[in-house]
């Protein structure tokens, strides 16, 4: 994923930790108010801390955007990510062409020029994240010994970040 420098702190520290996730879990409300999850690959973290993936326009959630979360998880480091949001679809022909890959290529056989391609432009409200950077050993000793304590022992950080949109367009309106 390519990420731009970001408005302010909190946006950094979110791009921070999810730089090496390849992969997000996107969870939106169906028609039927259910909960429907699907993995995404993200392209790019602008300098509002939007984040953008390639989106098929016939899919059914285009049309649910309007409360969304993402959810990127690192297991190996001990890292996990969730960000609440909306999205929104932005059919922006030039920002696809900047974004494409291969990759792409079996989803839109057309290219970018596909006519079912556009970009879904998830924009984060608040940020919940749980960081324990340590090998697997330190973090299942940490397990046991949380076990043993009866109260949570050397687990990592967790902590949230608010408020993501209105800081990171505070902040584009002082640049």
């Amino acid at each position: 994923m390519k990420t731009q420098t970001q408005a302010n702190a909190s946006l950094a520290h979110v791009a921070e930790l999810i730089a090496d996730m390849p992969i997000a879990m996107l969870t939106t409300l169906d028609a039927n108010g259910a909960l429907a999850s699907r993995p995404m690959a993200p392209l790019e973290m602008d300098d509002s801390g939007a984040l953008w993936f390639f989106t098929n326009l016939q899919s059914s959630k285009v049309e649910h955007l309007g409360v969304a979360n993402l959810s990127f998880t690192d297991n190996a480091q001990g890292t996990y990510v969730s960000l609440s949001g909306r999205g929104e679809v932005a059919p922006d022909r030039e920002h696809v062409h900047r974004l494409w890959t291969a990759a792409a290529k079996p989803w839109f056989p057309d290219g970018p020029d596909s006519s079912d391609l556009a970009l879904l432009k998830f924009i984060p409200d608040t940020a919940d994240y749980w960081d324990a950077p340590n090998s697997r050993m330190v973090r299942a000793f940490a397990v046991v010994a949380s076990i043993l304590a009866g109260k949570p022992v050397a687990t990592g950080q967790h902590g949230s970040h608010t408020g993501l949109e209105a800081s990171a367009s505070a902040a584009g309106a002082t640049s």
